[in-house]
């Protein structure tokens, strides 16, 4: 194919509706697409060979598609897109699709359908699309004809730019036929502002409490809006705290320093005890994962002012940097009165047993200014967070909606979204088996993710909530369901035969030089971390 074929029509009437959704993408921003099409998708395929500047990022399973879309806007802070095939295709990506509503991810999926005309013949593959959308999308609309694709991919990736989930359903028939026309860009998002009110009310809270806390998360764990919150605090005799899943902490030596709400509820409980103001800044109100018995749902004690800085949600990113400092002039604080940051801390090379605390202190020496953790590592990278305090500068990104496997999606997404940057994937190993088709993608795309199974062969994190329940100590038919040894998971051999090289370690100097090794590689690298 020549040059000239390749080249992007000029704006104006496009030829087919697909072109029109494509034009309308790349006016408005959007220019990367994570893709898993099929046959109801192959106009929307063809229309991408037009236009070049839009990156098209193929995945093996529609998981990797809707989670790398999620770590690519963590990491931009505005939405790719997803190209996913009919419902089935879809239902496969709604566990990360989940996870990145929790996160208040931009996100815009394309989901083909089949022809408007041939839905009324039940074909195998037909569902109800729009209802299997709904619980997992902020917004859903259809391009019914060509005529109306350009102005609905407008609508969608201006209410993914709110902070939305928004998915657009694309008949075939809509894509390949025309003409169609592009609609006007979306470049930005709403426009937001503080309540008054409610930055009075939290002044006035945090000023009367004798225990209060400013629980932060999405937008408001940056490092600007950190140091903010921390001035409040400092001048409030309050805490600050993260809640304990957030899409994105920046963190390390020179930045503020935060501990997250424990996941365990009798800590999570124990952390919030005597708090009689509880002031939230993009953070939702902490409630306990599961019900436990005898334990309360709500975790704030039933006699703690509770208020909330953002009242509209969905909300823009930058609204909680907003909300703090609308509250930090309400005060009267300088937010110059902020501390000096975690101090970088110069540590040794760790010996002995591998353990979560051994590989902490090796990502914490080694770890490049500028890496980004992508954590999906449940029960055993708990210790880690702490451990990595006096880092380099890091961003530290988390699985927000509890539904595992995000990890290797994820940091499949921010390698594309930051491809100056390290990429390291905690991952655990009963949750990498979800969606370890994204190292595939990674080896592809050739990006520089270094992803850490930590391989304790079980689910660790079902035996713990056995006591958390009061269920005692796993019998053998429980004990056979938490087990992942019979046969165990041979990490590096499925690395490789993705295409990514790999070892397995055992103690902690051998973690230690695998990692130094995989630093010093240019694309993807996978160690199994046996503790």
């Amino acid at each position: 194919m020549s040059e000239s074929e390749f080249a992007p029509r000029s704006k104006g009437v496009c030829e087919t509706g697909a072109e029109a959704v494509v034009e309308t993408l790349l006016a408005s921003g959007v220019n990367c697409c994570f893709a898993n099409p099929g046959t109801s998708e192959l106009g929307f395929v063809a229309a991408l060979d037009r236009y070049p500047e839009m990156r098209s990022v193929l995945v093996l399973q529609e998981n990797v598609a809707t989670g790398a879309a999620d770590g690519y806007a963590r990491m931009t802070g505005g939405p790719a897109a997803t190209l996913l095939h009919l419902g089935p295709g879809l239902a496969n990506g709604l566990s990360c699709l989940h996870n990145a509503r929790r996160a208040r991810s931009p996100v815009v999926n394309l989901v083909g359908d089949h022809a408007t005309y041939h839905l009324e013949h039940d074909a195998p593959l037909t569902t109800d699309l729009a209802g299997v959308a709904a619980p997992f999308s902020d917004w859903v609309g259809k391009a019914t004809n060509a005529t109306v694709a350009g102005a609905q991919t407008s609508e969608a990736v201006a209410q993914a730019r709110a902070g939305c989930i928004a998915t657009l359903l694309l008949p075939a028939d809509a894509c390949w036929s025309g003409p169609a026309v592009p609609s006007a860009p979306v470049e930005a998002g709403p426009d937001w502002s503080p309540d008054p009110d409610a930055v009075v009310a939290a002044a006035t809270a945090l000023r009367r409490a004798k225990r209060p806390i400013l629980m932060l998360g999405h937008g408001a764990l940056r490092p600007e809006a950190l140091a903010t919150a921390a001035a409040i605090a400092k001048d409030c005799g309050a805490e600050i705290l993260a809640g304990t899943h957030n899409p994105r902490i920046s963190r390390g030596a020179g930045r503020e320093s935060i501990e997250r709400l424990p996941y365990p509820i009798d800590q999570a409980l124990a952390r919030l005890a005597g708090c009689d103001a509880l002031v939230l800044c993009g953070a939702r109100r902490p409630v306990a994962f599961f019900a436990y018995p005898g334990k309360p749902s709500d975790l704030a004690p039933a006699d703690c002012f509770l208020h909330d800085l953002c009242l509209d949600a969905p909300f823009p990113l930058d609204a909680p940097n907003a909300a703090l400092g609308a509250l930090a002039s309400e005060l009267g604080v300088s937010t110059s009165q902020g501390s000096a940051g975690a101090p970088r801390l110069e540590i040794g090379c760790p010996t002995g047993t591998l353990t979560p605390g051994t590989i902490g202190r090796s990502l914490a020496r080694h770890a490049p200014e500028g890496t980004v953790v992508a954590d999906d590592a449940v029960t055993s990278g708990r210790s880690m967070f702490s451990d990595t305090i006096g880092a380099a500068p890091h961003e530290w990104l988390q699985t927000t909606g509890g539904a595992i496997g995000h990890g290797m999606p994820m940091a499949t997404g921010a390698a594309v979204a930051a491809p100056d940057r390290t990429v390291i994937c905690l991952q655990a190993d009963g949750a990498g088996m979800y969606a370890p088709q994204a190292l595939w993608t990674q080896a592809r795309e050739g990006l520089k993710v270094i992803t850490i199974v930590l391989s304790n062969r079980r689910y660790a994190i079902l035996r713990g909530e056995f006591a958390n329940l009061g269920l005692g100590q796993p019998g053998p038919a429980a004990e056979h369901l938490t087990r992942l040894d019979q046969p165990e998971i041979d990490w590096t051999s499925l690395s490789r035969g993705m295409g990514v090289p790999g070892t397995a370690v055992e103690d902690a100097e051998a973690f230690d030089a695998a990692l130094k090794t995989a630093l010093a590689s240019d694309g993807p690298y996978l160690i199994e971390a046996r503790i």
